[in-house]
């Protein structure tokens, strides 16, 4: 039975092929390295130290490991890859991974030194996997308590129970505090459809790629006093308008159904920053109908009308930001 470590989380999974996908992190099969037996290792260490010593050519160099410092896929060899197999960077995106002194010396460490434990623990809210003797008390992602992490074998299978610490055995959140549990309503019905097909995360895409052009489209036609340009940023800030009920309205159930609504300082910010993106794009688009020239050149309000824009660009950003980090938690 072979073993394959995924390259960007570690999970181990022991079949004689990888998976299709890793449990833990999703990452695709072609991520994943087949581990290479110590006996077998050490069985041709030895053979090579009995051969003559010669000069070492660029295809007899020990084997080193590199990161693509892009995707995180780990490549074993005496040269990092020309193309990083997995998102087509070069090999000098590439960094070696080097040992810690300890290993490269062969010694022990300090009985003082911090051995990390083999013990893991997942995240049920955000899927944050986190190596040590216990889990901790806040998720440093999500901001979770401990009580909502469970223990993984190398798996990545709960060990010992469910995969949810607030479900019973019955698997209902309802029935583990003795109450009936509901039935499956429309809404339900709805939201597993908008976690299925990923439609937060498509439609954020949206207003994230259009207000930076809104903003450049703006500050363009104040300074080169064009106003085509700025008719250009209006017609943008609709555009914006229109996509945001549905980014609101998917992440707010992506937030309840995935994420089970917990109010940490990461979701509440994200929150805000959505609102203050809603609450400056209207202002952007009623204020230009309101008045025309708002944005215009002589307009007393063009650079306060401008710093709203920027205001809902920045927003933008960091709730994006935060979004990042929540669907590449294992890459941290």
């Amino acid at each position: 039975m072979s073993e394959w470590e995924c390259g960007v989380c570690g999970y181990v999974h022991k079949e004689g092929q990888p998976p299709e996908k890793c449990p833990i992190c999703e990452a695709p099969q072609k991520m994943f390295i087949e581990k290479k037996d110590d006996l077998a290792a050490t069985d041709h260490e030895e053979q090579a130290s009995d051969q003559p010593e010669a000069a070492v050519t660029e295809d007899q160099a020990p084997d080193k490991q590199w990161r693509c410092s892009v995707s995180g896929y780990l490549h074993t060899g005496p040269q990092p890859p020309e193309k990083c197999p997995v998102c087509d960077a070069t090999a000098d995106q590439f960094e070696e991974v080097v040992p810690s002194p300890e290993v490269q010396q062969g010694t022990e460490p300090d009985e003082d030194a911090h051995v990390q434990s083999d013990r893991r623990w997942r995240c049920t809210v955000c899927g944050y996997v986190h190596q040590g003797d216990q889990a901790p008390d806040k998720c440093p992602l999500c901001g979770a308590d401990k009580s909502l992490f469970v223990e993984i074998d190398a798996e990545g299978e709960v060990i010992g129970g469910d995969d949810d610490p607030a479900v019973s055995a019955s698997g209902s959140p309802a029935a583990a505090s003795g109450q009936t549990a509901p039935t499956s309503t429309f809404f339900d019905m709805i939201s597993n459809l908008i976690l299925k097909f990923h439609l937060h995360p498509i439609h954020t895409h949206f207003p994230n790629g259009i207000l930076p052009v809104l903003v450049i489209f703006l500050g363009l036609s104040m300074y080169l006093k064009i106003a085509a340009l700025e008719a250009a940023a209006f017609f943008n800030a609709i555009a914006v308008l229109i996509m945001l009920p549905a980014v609101i309205g998917t992440g707010y159930v992506e937030w309840q159904k995935r994420y089970r609504g917990i109010k940490s300082a990461i979701f509440i910010t994200k929150i805000v920053c959505s609102l203050i993106v809603l609450g400056s794009v209207n202002v952007l688009v009623f204020w230009r109908i309101i008045d025309p020239g708002v944005a215009t050149e002589g307009s007393p309000s063009q650079l306060i009308y401008f710093a709203v824009a920027a205001i809902a660009l920045a927003a933008a950003g960091i709730a994006g930001h935060l979004g990042g980090k929540l669907v590449f938690a294992s890459r941290s």
